[in-house]
């Protein structure tokens, strides 16, 4: 398992590739309707690997991460999401919360193993 200092400079990586393909692609974006609704799941993947980056350097500051990450990376995701067309606001929202969602659930999976493994023990 990747440790908070490598995840968190590939996320960067990664954040800064896929803003910058969103950007050299926003017209072709914004052309059609399936593409609007693409720009918006692309501006959503940009809130998943900012929250990552956020999470993973409040942890190497000895922060813990919270909500105001959570926030931050939204709307941060959501400017982006704006220099595209107006509708990849509204789908790059919802499908962050669907990717927190899951995100949420996942790491409360996790939790529990590892909770139960260290009982064992």
């Amino acid at each position: 398992m990747a440790g908070p200092g490598s995840s968190m400079l590939y996320s960067f990586l990664l954040f800064t590739v896929v803003l910058s393909l969103q950007e050299m692609y926003r017209g072709k974006l914004a052309s059609s309707e399936l593409f609007t609704i693409l720009g918006g799941f692309i501006s959503s993947l940009l809130f998943l690997v900012l929250l990552t980056f956020i999470g993973n350097f409040q942890e190497t500051c000895g922060i813990r991460p919270g909500w105001d990450a959570v926030i931050l990376a939204e709307a941060v995701a959501l400017v982006a999401a704006s220099t595209v067309h107006r509708v990849c606001i509204t789908t790059c929202f919802l499908f962050s919360a669907a990717l927190l969602y899951e995100v949420n659930k996942i790491s409360g999976m996790v939790l529990a193993k590892s909770e139960s493994k260290t009982k064992r023990l």
